[in-house]
């Protein structure tokens, strides 16, 4: 039986190839079950869906409410009458199955659209910098491959509605970016064509350890393989990319840990292409951390920290959906006196603007009181957000304050300054989570993560239940302890 292939298979290919291969080829008893924070993400999906289409302005026609075969033969009798707006259709050519939200009528054919309850291309509340969603990108192409083929296409410019009233259309053959020449049409046509091998040939891919893997409800059935084989994906930074290109020079870890890898290099390259001499020996001492059941952290070079009385450690919680930040919270300790540490916290009480702004005023007069102070946290997400929240409310702060508190004299972000340029450890990953587990920290949730975080905010929202604001407020707390439990784990190997 031939496979249709849709836009969300695609969409998934992106994210992780393997997803496909085991949506349709593994036994579905292995999955795990759906995290509340992706159940939540369709919950607001269809609720945003339904919320731009009841606000719509214009008449259009709705087959929302028909079935699957039905849908497709009335979109095709709508297409055919010149219906202005379609939503909910169904089309169809070969293989290729669509289920656009819209279809809107443009000169003498259609382009298709998606509604998406986020931002439509990788942007500020991304943490990113303007460019189409691949994702996105690849859903679109199909949609449009179908228009196409059933000659009732009116160009390759497909489009999303998005979170912020925003349409942003995807120009799928302009180049990807000035590093990146091919189009988003040859991303489409490339991913189809890998897509429609994996649907009828299972085992196509292998599992690769991401960023990824822990919203999937494969996640545990692909860990455990990937523990099994020793997969290379299991070294930090080397990803499924870099898995690939080296497997047919060494396969597992154990195997990288003890090669001679003088053989594989020449001169200032090696025999893997994309990977010189410097990222196979480092990916090699990593191997050899993570078969040394002895083995432990160290650093490269003795670091220097800022010398203060004060010293706060710092982590935010953000709803991406609402596209605000609703906590700030700060364990803060003096003289380097963990028994002195307290934990401060300035809270949004409502999902609004003007709570928002208030806690932001309010944490940032609380670090101006603390000064001098050192400030650390992991990554730059803490940072990327003020800057951001700056530029939402200029009476709050101006650009020189805020960069002054995260000058690197004083604000030291332990990811990119510390933890990844200077030191080694004998864990898969070096999230915060990983890193403050590995030095025996241990968060009070069961669960702790940032996605659960967002589906217990949205609970509280909805309930105003103290125990899911106490349960928030712990696990803010909790990275916040843990980022000064690291801090003082990499110091100790300083000594």
């Amino acid at each position: 039986m031939t496979i249709s292939i849709t836009a969300s298979m695609l969409y998934n290919f992106v994210q992780c190839p393997h997803r496909l291969n085991l949506d349709l080829h593994e036994d579905p008893a292995n999955r795990d079950p759906e995290s509340k924070f992706v159940q939540l993400l369709w919950e607001k999906g269809t609720a945003f869906e339904q919320e731009v289409i009841q606000n719509l302005a214009v008449p259009f026609t709705d087959l929302s409410a028909q079935p699957g075969d039905k849908r497709e033969r009335l979109t095709s009798e709508a297409m055919n009458r010149g219906d202005e707006l379609i939503y909910a259709g169904r089309i169809r050519a070969g293989n290729l199955l669509g289920d656009p939200d819209l279809l809107r009528r443009q000169s003498n054919g259609y382009v298709a659209g998606d509604i998406k309850s986020g931002a439509g291309e990788e942007g500020a509340s991304d943490v990113s910098d303007g460019k189409p969603k691949r994702h996105y990108a690849v859903q679109l192409s199909l949609y449009t491959d179908i228009l196409e083929q059933i000659g009732i296409s009116s160009g390759r410019f497909p489009f999303i509605w998005d979170i912020h009233g925003e349409e942003v259309v995807y120009k799928l053959d302009n180049p990807q970016g000035p590093r990146t020449p091919k189009t988003l049409w040859d991303l489409y046509k490339d991913t189809l064509q890998i897509a429609g091998e994996v649907c009828s040939q299972p085992g196509l891919t292998l599992p690769a350890l991401g960023g990824t893997c822990k919203l999937c409800h494969w996640h545990t059935a692909c860990r455990s393989r990937l523990d099994e084989v020793e997969d290379l994906s299991l070294i930090p930074a080397l990803g499924r990319a870099k898995r690939d290109a080296m497997i047919d020079h060494v396969q597992t870890v154990s195997q990288l840990a003890n090669t001679d890898i003088t053989d594989m290099i020449k001169g200032n390259k090696t025999v893997i292409p994309g990977i010189g001499p410097g990222t196979l020996k480092k990916f090699q001492n990593r191997a050899l951390l993570l078969v040394d059941p002895k083995a432990k952290p160290y650093l490269k070079t003795k670091l220097r920290f800022p010398s203060t009385k004060v010293e706060l450690f710092f982590d935010i919680e953000t709803d991406p959906m609402r596209d605000i930040c609703y906590l700030h919270g700060f364990v803060e300790r003096t003289d380097q006196d963990s028994s002195t540490e307290r934990y401060v916290l300035f809270f949004a009480e409502t999902p609004s603007a003007e709570a928002e702004r208030e806690a932001y005023s309010r944490a940032y007069a609380y670090v101006q009181s603390s000064q001098p102070c050192a400030l650390y946290f992991y990554s730059k997400y803490e940072r990327t957000w003020w800057r951001k929240l700056r530029e939402k409310y200029p009476d709050v702060a101006t650009e020189e304050q805020i960069e002054a508190i995260f000058s690197p004299k004083t604000a030291v972000d332990l990811y990119y300054d510390v933890v990844v340029p200077y030191s080694e450890w004998p864990t898969n990953d070096h999230s915060i989570k990983t890193l403050a587990s590995y030095l025996g920290f241990k968060w009070r949730d069961a669960s702790p993560s940032g996605a659960d975080s967002i589906e217990w905010y949205h609970r509280w929202v909805d309930t105003n239940d103290p125990e899911i604001r106490k349960r928030i407020l712990e696990y803010n707390e909790d990275d916040c302890r843990a980022t000064r439990v690291l801090l003082d784990g990499i110091c100790t190997l300083n000594d």
